[in-house]
């Protein structure tokens, strides 16, 4: 039987395994039900997962692709300008028909919105061809990385960092259904990424 992918906790610093049973899959399960033609990063907003993408699309020369970006082109808008203008759900009837069009795609890192996999269809669908990685960091480290930014929607309340700790309470169900989970707090974003890189050619590597 494969080892099972190395997960990294939210809730602690210390790295564990998955288990067959549990809300996200071993290495054996990933490889034998479906084919990993591609990457896909999930987690909140801050994690790193176009920084991080990026660079894995580079170093497996693969295409990258960013589902906010893809929203932008496609309307173009800001994703701001959607959220005031037409309403989150006008947005995430977007992010739906972008991930339905993914699966067609082969060799490619897709950098996903924060609340995308809120949607439990979105993350099925990703499922079905990708290996799904969630960048996880903590509120306190998640604040300070966007507190200077104008251009997230979410995060417009008086209390950032409330708003933070409340939204990412909520998705956290979501974000654990990843096949690997890894912590990018105490990690350069090249670490970060080797660590991706990987699990995925792991996860490759078992399905031959």
């Amino acid at each position: 039987m494969a080892s099972p992918t190395a997960c990294w906790e939210p809730s602690s610093s210390k790295k564990t395994a998955c288990h067959d049973g549990s809300n996200r899959l071993s290495q054996q399960d990933v490889s034998t039900i479906r084919p990993l033609q591609n990457l896909a990063l999930i987690g909140f907003m801050g994690t790193g997962k176009s920084s991080v993408g990026q660079l894995v699309a580079e170093q497996l020369r693969f295409t990258f692709l960013d589902s906010d970006v893809m929203i932008e082109e496609r309307t173009g808008k800001a994703i701001s300008a959607i959220f005031e203008q037409d309403g989150e759900p006008v947005f995430r009837d977007w992010e739906r028909r972008i991930v339905g069009e993914l699966g067609a795609r082969t060799k490619t890192v897709i950098a996903t919105g924060g609340g995308l996999p809120a949607d439990e269809a979105n993350l099925a669908s990703l499922k079905t061809h990708a290996l799904v990685v969630c960048l996880w960091a903590s509120p306190e480290k998640i604040w300070e990385r966007v507190r200077h930014q104008t251009h997230r929607p979410l995060l417009q309340d008086a209390d950032t960092l409330a708003s933070i700790r409340r939204l990412l309470k909520l998705r956290e169900p979501c974000y654990r259904r990843a096949d690997v989970l890894v912590n990018t707090e105490m990690r350069s974003i090249r670490a970060v990424a080797q660590q991706v890189i990987h699990q995925f050619q792991m996860a490759r590597t078992a399905s031959r």
